[in-house]
C-alpha cells in the first residue's frame, strides 16, 4: 500500500473524531493499518472479540472513510475484506487567515485568471491535477485550462489579474489597498538561496518590489499534490502589500512613497494587479505563485478594500 497520509481539522471533521473515541474501533484500525486486509472473522480472531461487535464497529469506520471493504471469492461463497484507507491519521488545526475587517471588501483571484500575461521560459502552469498545457512553451500561458492553475510560474515577464473595484460600485470611500499572496523564486529543481526580484504594480503604478530569497523545496508543501515531485518549487512566503494615504508597505514595513491618491481608484471602474520580475531587475530570479491545492496556504490571491 502506498503512503496515503490524511490530515483531519478536529473543527471540520467531527465524525472522525467521534469514530476515534471508541477502543475497540482504534485497535481495529490500528490492526488492519499494521496488518493489511483482514476480513471480519480474521479480525475478530485476532483481536479476541465477538464477530458482532466487529461488524457494526467495521461500519462504523467505514461511514467515515477510514476503512473501505471489497468482495471476495471464498471457500463458502463472498466473503466481506476490510482495509485501511490510509496509512497514517493527522489531526491538526487548518491555518486560517485573520477574521475578515467588517468594513473590508474581499475579491480573491485564481491565480490562472489573469487578463494579461508575457512570460518567459522555464515556465509552466499546473493544476492539482496534473500538469496544464506543456512545460516551457509560453503560449501554454493562454490555454483556456489556465483557469484550473494552482501553481504558476516563469523566469521574467508578468501576470496582470484584473479585480472588480467594488467599492467605486458601492459608492464607498477606500482607506486602503491590500494584496495577499503567496509567492516564491524560481530555479530549476530548487534553491534556498536564489533571491529574485519580485515587483508589484496597481493601476500601472509600481507600489514596490520583493526580494524573494529562495525556491523553497526542503519539504512538501502543506497543500501541495502527492504528484507533484519533491524537488519542485514546494511552498512559498505569504506576502502582504497594504497601499495607504502615506504610502506602501510590505508585511507592515514602509517599502515606498507609492500612495492611496496615486491609484486613482475613482478615475477606474477595475483594479489592474501586476506581479513580475522585470528585465533589469537586480535579482532576476523567476517568480512562483501558489494558489489553492499548492503550497502552504490554500487561497488565491485576494485584494482587500478596506472601507473609511
Amino acid at each position: 500500500m502506498t503512503n496515503q497520509i490524511l490530515v483531519v481539522d478536529p473543527l471540520e471533521r467531527q465524525d472522525i473524531l467521534r469514530s476515534l473515541a471508541s477502543e475497540v474501533r482504534a485497535r481495529i484500525l490500528d490492526h488492519l493499518t499494521r496488518g493489511g486486509p483482514r476480513n471480519v472473522n480474521q479480525i475478530s480472531e485476532d483481536l479476541d472479540l465477538p464477530q458482532s461487535t466487529v461488524s457494526s464497529n467495521i461500519q462504523i469506520l467505514v461511514d467515515v472513510g477510514l476503512v473501505q471493504t471489497r468482495s471476495e471469492k471464498g471457500r463458502k461463497g463472498s466473503q466481506k475484506i476490510c482495509l485501511s484507507t490510509f496509512t497514517e491519521l493527522l489531526i491538526a488545526f487548518k491555518e486560517r487567515p485573520p477574521a475578515q475587517p467588517s468594513d473590508a471588501i474581499d475579491v480573491s483571484m485564481p491565480i490562472g485568471l489573469y487578463t494579461r500575461c508575457e512570460v518567459s521560459a522555464p515556465c509552466g502552469l499546473c493544476s492539482p491535477e496534473g500538469v496544464i498545457g506543456l512545460l516551457d512553451v509560453p503560449d501554454t500561458f493562454l490555454d483556456p485550462d489556465r483557469m484550473r492553475a494552482g501553481l504558476l510560474w516563469f523566469t521574467r515577464g508578468f501576470v496582470e489579474y484584473q479585480f472588480p473595484n467594488n467599492a467605486k460600485l458601492a459608492g464607498t470611500p477606500v482607506k486602503s489597498v491590500e494584496v495577499l499572496m503567496e509567492m516564491s523564486s524560481e530555479v530549476p529543481g530548487t534553491s534556498k538561496d536564489w533571491p529574485s526580484d519580485i515587483t508589484v504594480t496597481i493601476n500601472g503604478h509600481e507600489i514596490g518590489t520583493w526580494t524573494s530569497p529562495g525556491d523553497y523545496g526542503d519539504k512538501r508543501g502543506k497543500y501541495t499534490p502527492d504528484w507533484w515531485k519533491l524537488a519542485g518549487s514546494q511552498y512559498g512566503d505569504l506576502k502582504h502589500w497594504e497601499v495607504t494615504a502615506t504610502g506602501t508597505f510590505l508585511d507592515g514595513k514602509r517599502v515606498s512613497d507609492c500612495a492611496l491618491s496615486d491609484l486613482e481608484l475613482n478615475d477606474h471602474r477595475s483594479i489592474r494587479v501586476r506581479i513580475g520580475v522585470k528585465d533589469d531587475a537586480r535579482h532576476p530570479g523567476g517568480m512562483n505563485i501558489f494558489g489553492r491545492g499548492f503550497g502552504n496556504h490554500d487561497q488565491d490571491i485576494t485584494l482587500r478594500l478596506l472601507r473609511g
